[in-house]
């Protein structure tokens, strides 16, 4: 097993247990990129160096301060190791919240939580099944990779998993206010006939959340773009964007959506229109902005 990211305890008032925290995420991507000088196709490479072109060893580095201009206070890596923060060592849990209370925009990374050692299964055994029992996530703060976090801990969504999840969470300041993004969206009367044809397009298209299914098809893509260089081959072309038909209303698109989406002919709203309704439809321009995409043939194995 790799080393555990961060080791400490958790402690939810005076019961305390020792866990380890492992990243829960890696990058698959094997695609690595060089600089290059265009002329020359040597590596370009980068050295440290001080004001004066002088060549800094790595060892010769130090963090700094600038507490007043081209003024600099010197920080040591072992000053920072020995700062007083009790979050380094022990996560001490604030509060409980329930699971579906947190916007999931303040979550950033998952870690796995494991047991210290089996001395420490019993407690972690019992907390635990506690937030599961109860459906909620402990909260506190830990310190490490220079800074002091906040961190969710839950059990995972399958109950045969027999470990914790921690997810460090973004604070509150760092996250923007939504309000001045969508203060200039304009409140819309929903048609029923159209909402219950996107419902039923949404039912139609929903499934059991399987990741494995979503590929890095952008990977793919540049992968096979470096084959074919290498290999003085062509170099595959995106395809063209699927070109929109006519203009038509919403209704229509929805309509045709579904009827796509399902093979066969749509199923009529649940709510019939009116016959006034149905004339204003009839005599009402389609509005522009909707254009019915043609859907692409599916493949056969």
């Amino acid at each position: 097993m790799a080393r555990p990211y961060w080791s400490g305890h958790i402690q939810i008032s005076l019961v305390s247990f020792a866990v380890n925290l492992f990243p829960a995420t890696e990058t698959k991507s094997e695609i690595r990129f060089h600089q290059l000088d265009r002329k020359t196709g040597e590596r370009v490479k980068y050295q440290k160096t001080s004001s004066d072109e002088t060549k800094v060893e790595k060892t010769d580095i130090v963090k700094g301060y600038e507490y007043s201009k081209g003024e600099y206070v010197t920080i040591e890596p072992e000053e920072i190791e020995n700062l007083r923060i009790p979050s380094r060592k022990t996560l001490e849990v604030s509060q409980f919240v329930n699971v579906d209370e947190v916007d999931p925009g303040y979550f950033e990374k998952p870690y796995f939580v494991v047991p210290e050692n089996d001395a420490q299964a019993e407690a972690f055994a019992v907390v635990r099944r506690a937030l599961q029992m109860s459906k909620k996530m402990a909260l506190g703060k830990i310190a490490f990779g220079g800074r002091e976090h906040i961190v969710a801990i839950a059990p995972p969504t399958d109950d045969k998993l027999l470990g914790m999840m921690a997810y460090i969470m973004r604070y509150a300041e760092e996250l923007r206010s939504p309000a001045s993004y969508f203060a200039d969206i304009k409140p819309v009367e929903v048609d029923e006939d159209q909402l219950s044809l996107a419902e039923m397009l949404i039912k139609r298209k929903s499934a059991k959340f399987a990741p494995e299914k979503f590929k890095d098809e952008y990977e793919a893509a540049l992968r096979a773009m470096v084959e074919a260089k290498v290999h003085n081959a062509p170099i595959p072309q995106e395809e063209p964007a699927a070109k929109s038909t006519k203009v038509v209303n919403l209704m229509d698109a929805l309509r045709k959506s579904v009827q796509s989406d399902r093979g066969e002919e749509a199923a009529p709203p649940k709510k019939a229109p009116s016959r006034s309704a149905a004339a204003k439809s009839a005599t009402t321009a389609p509005k522009k902005g909707i254009a019915l995409v043609k859907p692409k043939a599916r493949k056969t194995a």
